[in-house]
Order: structure tokens, then sequence, then C-alpha cells
């Protein structure tokens, strides 16, 4: 006789919030129907989004749920909501709180922020209050730090926090005004109605490419009367390389994804910057997201893909209306969907895209981990080979660019690849967008020719009395004033865009403990010499400043960071060790000042 299959209890979830469980049920269900998600693992991500809004946590019979629905196991949702964040099984607050705590805030003040926090709600970080209106918790780079200190209360970005303004916010907050705080804080000067923040752009250089003049639609017009390799070729041509850091030819991954033998071809955007000292991406969503898209879709029409990802970090949800509308009058200029240009698309080229949503994971800024957290699945690296342009999401050939790669492919082909190819250095063309924060007058978004050299960028940020600068984040180089003539280019000093300015008062010490503490919470844990070697650099590192180490524990850091960048698999590891590398060559004085 055939045993039914047992199912587990979900009733007692239901009933305690049955509004709620109607809602997501129905949620899920729309999204079951919609034609740009291939499976069901695909939008898990965001039904666990949908669940942490609806009941402020996803406990666990509303994992149950949600497993039964998509027709999945009760292990690939729990494994992502222990994995991510911004998901918690256990209860929130109503109001929970997330302020930022990387190097930038640090240095501004944000411990003393924190004091105030606890003071006014009564409660410790990693605490909920009684009432369970308030929890407090600290997080990762938030990208405000040109507005330090800055806080997330339920993804309402809150910046330039002081004593007074946490004090004003708590009030606010114990009488249901939130939406009264942004009001109360903001200038307006950037505002938008989809936009409910207190934001700043603070763009203080425009240069000949991504700031300068754009007319929607042009490009894909233009690109519309080429042929795919003709647009290929040109990209190629130009020789753009990705923005994001790693510089691949932009054209060549372009090219490599097309001629992938599967038809179905995937177009994604990594819009997760999460390195701290990065923040050149919020601007761009903000200021340049029709260039943005319309570079996703010259690059679809490139490869023959039908379908973009635009992977949206949680910390920029406050973006995700503006940029659905944004998308939504895209299509209804045929701009994007199933009618594209219909005056001259001979060839029926359609395309439209996606916001995913991710939920709080450095390592998803790599292509494969975020590719697997768009699969559904815990943002860990896949094993290459085969590489995503081979076998990418859902093993179907995928080309995964970061925003300012795709604004620079639209000008190029608006403009031609000659002009793009003349601005820059031998071996990196165009301009960088670099964010630029720390001990300076003018912190914001600086667009600058390749070539430029680090003290010309001090000058520019109004920058005195430097002691060290970190290019390209904490994964970039620690550098001291002799190396101040250095060039930002791809054969210099390449960065995926962070600039962070440290003057004389600074310990350098104390920044290469906060960056390693900033590895060792974002590593995976896939890789024993990451996950193991970042704790035993951070105690050596914290043993030594206690006054406690030798030179013997100087040689023990760069063996252990040797071995950690030698057998991890993915980048975060490769680069983990790169602070304590930095600082012990360039400020050995520094190490010298505690050592016995």
């Amino acid at each position: 006789m055939k045993r039914e299959k047992r199912r587990p209890k979900i009733k007692s979830s239901i009933e305690l919030h049955p509004n709620e469980t109607e809602k997501l049920c129905k949620y899920i269900n729309t999204l079951s129907v919609s034609a740009n998600i291939h499976k069901n693992r695909g939008f898990l991500l965001s039904c666990l989004h949908k669940a942490q809004h609806l009941y402020g946590h996803i406990p666990r019979g509303i994992q149950i749920l949600i497993a039964e629905k998509l027709r999945l196991n009760l292990s690939d949702v729990s494994a992502l909501v222990s994995f991510y964040s911004f998901f918690s099984e256990k209860p929130l607050g109503k109001n929970a709180v997330y302020v930022c705590n990387d190097i930038i805030d640090k240095m501004f003040g944000v411990e003393k922020v924190d004091k105030v926090f606890e003071k006014e709600l009564g409660i410790k970080f990693n605490e909920i209050t009684k009432d369970k209106k308030f929890s407090l918790h600290h997080t990762p780079c938030i990208g405000m730090c040109d507005q330090a200190p800055a806080a997330l209360i339920n993804s309402t970005v809150i910046t330039n926090l002081n004593s007074e303004k946490v004090r004003d916010i708590t009030n606010k907050l114990k009488n249901n005004e939130i939406g009264e705080i942004v009001y109360s804080y903001g200038d307006g000067n950037n505002a938008h109605p989809l936009i409910h923040s207190m934001v700043n752009n603070n763009i203080r250089k425009k240069s000949v490419i991504i700031f300068s003049d754009y007319v929607s639609g042009n490009a894909l017009r233009h690109a519309l009367n080429m042929l795919p390799e003709e647009i290929i070729a040109s990209i190629k041509e130009s020789q753009l390389r990705g923005c994001g850091g790693a510089g691949f030819p932009a054209g060549l991954k372009w090219e490599i994804t097309k001629n992938a033998g599967d038809p179905q071809k995937e177009i994604i955007c990594d819009a997760d910057e999460g390195e701290p000292g990065t923040f050149k991406d919020r601007v761009l969503l903000t200021e340049c997201s029709d260039l943005l898209f319309e570079g996703m879709t010259i690059a679809g029409y490139a490869i023959n893909a039908d379908t973009g990802i635009l992977y949206l970090r949680e910390e920029y949800e406050y973006l995700k209306k503006f940029l659905e509308d944004k998308l939504k009058k895209r299509r209804k200029n045929n701009l994007l969907g199933n009618n594209i240009c219909p005056e001259q698309n001979i060839n029926s080229f359609k395309f439209d895209i996606r916001i995913q949503m991710g939920a709080g994971s450095y390592i998803c800024g790599e292509e494969s981990a975020l590719i697997n957290s768009c699969e559904g699945l815990r943002g860990a690296p896949k094993e290459r080979p085969p590489f995503p342009v081979q076998k990418g999401y859902f093993q179907h050939p995928t080309s995964v660019n970061n925003i300012e790669t795709y604004c620079c492919a639209c000008k190029i082909i608006e403009n031609g690849a000659a002009w793009f190819f003349a601005i820059g250095t031998k071996h990196s063309k165009g301009t960088k967008l670099l964010s630029i924060s720390g001990d300076c007058t003018k912190p914001g978004v600086y667009e600058l020719p390749y070539g430029i050299s680090v003290s010309e960028i001090l000058k520019l940020a109004g920058a005195k009395n430097t002691l060290a600068v970190q290019v390209g984040g904490p994964s970039g180089s620690l550098i001291n004033s002799k190396e101040f003539n250095r060039k930002i280019c791809f054969e210099d000093l390449p960065t995926g865009g962070a600039v962070t300015i440290f003057n004389n008062t600074r310990n350098i010490l104390d920044i290469v403990i906060t960056f390693l503490e900033f590895f060792q919470e974002e590593s995976c844990g896939k890789c024993t010499s990451c996950r193991v070697g970042t704790t035993n650099l951070l105690n050596l590192l914290n043993r030594i400043y206690d006054g406690r180490g030798t030179k013997k524990d100087m040689g023990k850091l760069i063996e252990i960071g040797t071995v950690i960048k030698k057998t991890t698999f993915c980048g975060l590891g490769h680069a983990a060790a790169n602070p304590v590398f930095c600082s012990i060559k360039n400020f050995p004085d520094e190490y010298n000042k505690y050592i016995k």
C-alpha cells in the first residue's frame, strides 16, 4: 500500500498571522506565473524578502510554507535565512535599527552615536525592547561613507548622525513618525517622490563620459542599426575594461558569451557594491539609471539575450520603487519589453529587465556568488571552470558587468570607440568614477580620467596632513606619502572605485583591525584557510595592539596571510590579508610602536 507523504504542520503559523500569510501566498502565486523567472528557486530570495517584510522575521513555520509553495526542501529555504544578514529567524523590533560601523563611520564618531541609541532605547546592540518596538544592530558599509555616520531604519536611510539627531529620531520613532525624519533632515536637493530618503549624491566632478549629455534612446537606436557582431567589435576596439576592479575586457566577455553553444543567454548587472568606502553605484542608480538600463539593453542585443537582471543590494532598497518606475517608463516608450523601437527593429529584438534584491552579503559582489544568489542559493562562489560566460545563471551563458561598465558601453555605442579610446592611459581607457571619503573637506563622487595621480586626487578632495590613502577598499592598497605620485590605472593602482583618506591623527592598526573584522564577518566560510585564517590574523593584530606582541608575531602575520592568499577559493580570500601586507610594508613604524 502506498504511504501518503507526511507534511510538516504549519497551521500554527497561519493562525498566528492569517492576514500576512494570505498576502504572502498571493505574492508567491503572482511570482509563479511570471514569464521572466525561469524556475521556482529563482524567486526564493524574493519570497523571503516578502516574508521578512510582512512578519518582521521568517519563523520556521513560514519557511515550511514557502518551501511547500515553491516545491523545495525546507533545507533550501533555511540555508538562505541563516546566510543573509538581513534575514532573521528570530523576531526583530518593529523598527529594526541598523547602524553602520565601518571604518569611515568609526572615524566620524559612530561609537558616540551607538551609546545614544542604546540610552534612548534602553537596550544594547543585538537586543530587542520589551514592547518589541525596537531592536538595535550593527551592519557593515551601507554605501553612505560620504555622509557618515549613517544608519538604516526599516530600509529608510538616515545620514550625518549625531547625538542630537539620534534623540530626535528615536522620539519620532516612538511616536510612529518615521516619515517626519526624512522631511526634517533631508535637504531636498536630490528629492524624487519615489526616493524617500535624506541621501545626497555629492557629485563633485563630472567628466566627458558618464556624466556627459545623454538623450534616452539615442544609443539604443544607433545599436539597432548595427549588427550584434559590430557592437561587440566596437566595445573591443574601445578597450573598455570591466569597472568593478578586475578589469576583464568587456567586449571579450560579451563575445565569449554570445559564441557559447547554448542559444539562451543572460545579462546581469552587479549593483551589489559592498566594500567599505564605495558608493558610486548609489549615485549612478539615481542619476544615470536610464543610461544603465540602455547599456544593459544594448548588451542584450549584442549577445542575443532577452532578459536581464539588476542585482540590487538590500542597503539600496529605498531606490527600488524609483528604479521600477524607470523600467515601466522605458517599456511605455518602447525602449524595453516586447516592442523595442518598432520603427527600426527589423530583427524583432525584445529584452526586459527585472530587479533582484540582495539580502546582505559582501561575497555576492563576486560574479559567481551573485549568480548563486539570483538562483536562490547561498551566495558562495561557484567552482570554475566553467566560467559564467560559459555556464552561468541556471547554466545559461551569462555576462555579468557592473553599473559603470554598462553606462560606459552605452556612451561608446553612441559616440564611437575612437572617442572613448582617446581618453585615459595606454592600458586604461576612459574615465573612472571614484568614491572619495574620509579626512577631506569634499567627500563624494568624482569622474576622473585614468592616469590621475593620488596627490591630484587629494588636492581635489581638499585633504590635508594625509598619512595614508586606501585605494580600492579594504581589498586594495594602503599607500603612504611616498607613493602619492602613483596613478589610478590598471597598470599602477587599479581600483573598483573607493579612495579612503586618513590624516596623521589616525591609527594605522585601528584601520587594519577594522578591515580584518570586516573580512572575518563577510567570509562565506567555505574555505578553512579563510574562515580560520582571518580569525587568526585578527587575534594576532589585537595582541600586538594590546602591547603583547613580539617580532615573531610580525612574521606570523605574513605567514598566515600568505597561506590565506594561496589556498582560498575566491577573491575575498585572495584579498583578505592585503591590509596586513600593505601596512607592514608601508607603515612598519606603526607596528614597532606596539612591539616589545
